[in-house]
């Protein structure tokens, strides 16, 4: 059976307008699937409101305590409920989930290095038969970026690990298609060009590309964690945009 994880970022589900376009687009995935979202201007805005500085480090959240409730409370409620609610309005069965409930998803408090970034998790552990016999009853998760530890503690995790440690743990149970929706239309040969998606790209077209300069930056560490999904078992991964889901467009990432 075929398995379909869609991540994408705070800014989309965000605002009204992207995200009844996107709970649009998603509802209409046939199949099994997931959503995996993020929140985290949402965070910065309510934080704001309520006197607490956010802080942030190579563009990472810095999560004290204070912190950690207003993610808590945006990521696991506001943000995810609104979610929730929207597609149920469009005739998805969805239910809303941290890695508490049930305990789906367990990580242990990241170790500090040269950053102490509080409280901030690193995946250690996911309960996939849960998650499969969920979406084998007809229920769509919908996973915020949010974890626990186990003993009592939230830890605020990375959307895109989320979706990834999901779509690797999920690929004994499916034939599972992870998608990362951002704001370019997929991998570009010309960051000055929308238009120049690579279509395809499998390891040694990777090692390529980064090693003649066309695939720099952020998008290395976004490829190498698509590359360690298929290397896990997940089938293949997408990049594309929030608004060209289920069009088979952007750059597919195979083995």
């Amino acid at each position: 059976m075929k398995l379909t994880i869609i991540k994408v970022g705070g800014q989309i589900v965000e605002e009204p307008e992207t995200l009844q376009q996107l709970l649009s687009d998603f509802s209409k995935i046939e199949g099994n699937k997931v959503l995996v979202h993020g929140g985290g201007r949402a965070a910065t805005r309510i934080a704001s409101q309520l006197g607490i500085e956010s802080k942030m480090v190579n563009g990472r959240r810095v999560t004290d305590a204070a912190m950690l409730d207003v993610v808590t409370m945006v990521y696991g409620g506001l943000v995810n409920k609104k979610i929730v609610a929207g597609l149920q309005s469009l005739g998805v069965n969805a239910l809303g989930l941290t890695g508490a409930d049930m305990n789906y998803m367990r990580s242990d408090k990241r170790p500090v290095k040269d950053v102490d970034y509080g409280f901030v998790g690193d995946v250690k552990e996911v309960n996939s038969d849960l998650l499969a016999d969920l979406i084998s009853k007809g229920i769509v998760p919908v996973l915020a970026p949010l974890t626990h530890d186990g003993k009592g503690n939230m830890l605020n995790t990375n959307a895109d690990t989320i979706a990834a440690e999901a779509a690797k743990a999920l690929a004994k149970h499916f034939e599972v298609t992870l998608v990362y929706c951002f704001e370019k239309k997929g991998v570009l040969r010309d960051a000055e060009n929308d238009d120049s998606v690579i279509p395809t790209i499998n390891k040694t077209d990777f090692e390529k590309y980064v090693a003649d300069g066309t695939i720099q930056g952020g998008m290395i560490p976004k490829l190498e964690n698509a590359f360690d999904a298929i290397s896990s078992g997940v089938k293949q991964v997408v990049i594309t945009k929030s608004d060209e889901i289920g069009k088979n467009s952007g750059t597919t990432i195979v083995e």
